[in-house]
């Protein structure tokens, strides 16, 4: 059987689904649903049609399950309970506070339509959130810590750029390696935002902007910059795109925890991750849950689902008798 995925939103992300479902033989792409004029739009794989947004309920017969790739501020929270009463979907919302109140809309609206919808799908919010769970199971009592990068932050590189006098801009966030050290070494230490990570800035200035009123902007940007150490480099729009055009990140989830009657014996798990393209990996998430979903509403199950809910053996092509044979 060959699932059928449609892609909802055709930038960084979607793109990346596509190239996804190219390496899974048992999917396809059944279209494309776009916001823009689906005749301006040209997709990489042939023979598959590009349809405007309004057009994805008349498609529904035909697809198995959408993958929604638009952003996580205005257009989740209105597209994925919208389409989850049509549709299995699967979203990468990642506004980690307001998960509760977007699981709790597409709930209703999935058990409305008798459809799967998983929500929060990528690295953090997802595998990252998964590691956490499965090494706080394992070590009680002991400590989390979550290093980002080093990386592009797609959301505070847009900050800079909204800045009066940026024509471009990419914002890398770091770790700190003291604190990366500290952890690894277990002393477990109590770190604020500025001493886990720094940010790095490299900006190209239209031509006769302020450069300093440029630079105190950013480093003194609530919500973004003031809470860290941050520097500023002026480049050329050539160097931008010869050095920064990719978009990697990473991280790392470490969880440190002590076993013992009386607890003389240290443990540190951790997870890292090191991606040359974010949109591309996170991408690849979202492919393999698309299958659970598929899998789970095969067997008349319905309602909202997050990566703790979904079982490991949903994503994996492979049957359970392979599962155990070769990776159990």
């Amino acid at each position: 059987m060959t699932i059928k995925i449609g892609i909802v939103g055709y930038g960084n992300l979607g793109k990346g689904v596509e190239c996804a479902i190219r390496h899974n033989p048992d999917m396809e792409l059944a279209a494309v649903f776009t916001r823009r004029d689906p005749e301006t739009l040209k997709i990489l794989t042939e023979g598959v049609k590009v349809y405007s947004y309004e057009e994805a309920e008349s498609k529904k017969e035909f697809i198995d399950v959408l993958i929604l790739c638009g952003g996580s501020a205005t257009d989740l929270p209105a597209q994925t309970p919208e389409l989850v009463k049509h549709f299995n979907v699967v979203d990468s919302f990642d506004t980690h506070a307001k998960i509760p109140e977007h699981f709790a809309a597409v709930d209703t609206a999935a058990a409305q339509g008798k459809k799967v919808g998983i929500i929060s799908v990528g690295w953090d919010p997802g595998m990252f959130s998964l590691n956490r769970l499965y090494a706080g199971a394992v070590l009680p009592g002991g400590h989390d810590y979550t290093f980002w990068g080093r990386g592009v932050s797609q959301g505070h590189s847009d900050a800079i750029r909204r800045i009066k006098g940026v024509k471009d801009a990419r914002q890398y966030t770091i770790p700190v390696d003291k604190a990366l050290k500290e952890v690894r070494e277990g002393k477990n230490p109590e770190l604020t935002v500025r001493e886990k990570h720094t940010r790095e800035c490299f900006v190209v200035a239209e031509e006769g902007a302020d450069l300093d009123r440029i630079r105190e902007e950013i480093v003194t940007m609530p919500n973004y910059f003031s809470d860290y150490d941050t520097t500023v480099h002026f480049i050329s729009e050539e160097e931008l795109l010869r050095d920064h055009k990719k978009i990697p990140h990473g991280g790392f989830v470490i969880r440190t925890g002590k076993t013992g009657w009386e607890d003389e014996n240290s443990h540190v798990i951790e997870y890292s991750l090191k991606l040359d393209s974010n949109p591309e990996f996170t991408a690849s998430v979202l492919t393999s849950y698309a299958r659970a979903a598929y899998r789970l509403n095969q067997e008349g199950q319905s309602g909202c689902k997050t990566v703790f809910d979904v079982a490991p053996a949903y994503l994996s092509p492979l049957s359970g008798e392979e599962l155990r044979r070769h990776l159990l």
